[in-house]
């Protein structure tokens, strides 16, 4: 098979799943408006864990997107300050929450163009300072909002979701990947254009109470659309037109990002892994899908350092994206084909991914 027939061949394979990515918008959309509550709780306890698993096997795999593996070890430590201040909210890395999050990703960004170690941990340091600085520990302020609240939770499952579809749309100049984003956006957008009043199923007592855990996403979501100020012991929060319309957008993000991960097998070739470590994959997901069996709290505390683990090890890749999307952007708009003497990081960007 010559190299013309493989990339005609990877290009359709490409179109269905950008097809087969559409057609499950439309029914994560579709179950989001019936069922908001349950699906986002059977999402997360079901197919989070196994999205964690499997994409942080797919990363190391693919050296985390970085030059030195031994880079992550610091991630790690920043994902057991959080764990720690998740299970101990007077703990002191609880007051800097928003604080970590923002190394971190700083962090991942340095990683990419820094070379020398102490200057990566220098700059990783200095990061963290300046957020303490402009007070991103304060609990009100919009900071804190962007990185203790939204970064690991409807950034990640959303925006870095919308971002991956882009870039891959514009590195194939896909006209089907550009309307997948499009419908992409438009769905999202549905729940904000269309809220019916009593229309889906009603939240059960058992979606109540376990979806305490995640109210704060809710209200700070509420407020940043304009809708007022919300409180998860308001009697409306579960029923309310406009804040049931915040938690279909919530279970669609993070439906669709599950869905949209297991659909690209073929193209990442995740599942590409020997035996034993899928068997070790498939084992840890069958016990975090009891853990939350048993209890949805449990399973939510003992999978806190895995979920948050995956979400600062994407970190690179985030940045590896954006970047590429600035670059095929520039491509198109000066009508050039891609450069002969692509830059060392750019070059790995288009190999891995």
């Amino acid at each position: 098979m010559n190299l013309r027939t493989n990339n005609i061949i990877q290009k359709s394979e490409g179109e269905w799943i950008n097809y087969i990515n559409i057609a499950l918008m439309l029914i994560s959309l579709a179950a989001a408006y019936v069922l908001p509550f349950e699906l986002f709780l059977f999402s997360y306890a079901v197919l989070g864990p196994l999205h964690y698993l499997t994409e942080i096997s797919w990363l190391d795999k693919k050296n985390y997107f970085i030059r030195s593996k031994d880079d992550m070890i610091l991630m790690l430590l920043l994902v057991l300050f959080l764990t720690i201040a998740k299970f101990d909210n007077t703990s002191l890395p609880n007051k800097f929450f928003a604080s970590i999050v923002f190394s971190g990703f700083v962090y991942a960004l340095i990683l990419l163009f820094i070379q020398k170690k102490t200057h990566k941990l220098l700059l990783a340091a200095a990061a963290f300072i300046i957020s303490v600085v402009f007070n991103f520990n304060a609990f009100h302020s919009y900071s804190f909002l962007v990185f203790a609240v939204w970064t690991p939770t409807i950034v990640h499952v959303f925006l870095f979701t919308g971002l991956f579809i882009l870039f891959g749309a514009l590195k194939s100049r896909s006209l089907s990947g550009i309307i997948s984003l499009v419908i992409f956006i438009a769905c999202a957008s549905t729940f904000l254009l269309f809220m019916p009043n009593n229309f889906g199923l009603p939240i059960t007592n058992y979606g109540r109470n376990s979806y305490t855990l995640f109210c704060y996403i809710n209200t700070s979501i509420y407020n940043l659309f304009g809708f007022g100020t919300l409180k998860k012991t308001d009697l409306d929060f579960y029923t309310a037109p406009k804040a049931v319309a915040v938690m279909r957008f919530i279970a669609f993000a993070y439906t669709y990002h599950y869905l949209n991960w297991f659909s690209k097998t073929s193209v990442i070739k995740w599942n590409q892994v020997s035996k034993k470590r899928m068997s070790a994959i498939l084992i840890l997901w069958l016990i975090a899908v009891l853990l939350y069996a048993l209890s949805y709290r449990i399973g939510f505390y003992a999978l806190f350092l895995l979920s948050m683990l995956h979400v600062f090890l994407e970190f690179p890749l985030n940045h590896y994206t954006f970047i590429g999307i600035c670059k095929e952007i520039k491509t198109i708009l000066s009508k050039k084909k891609n450069p002969k003497n692509k830059s060392s990081l750019l070059s790995l960007l288009d190999k891995k991914i």
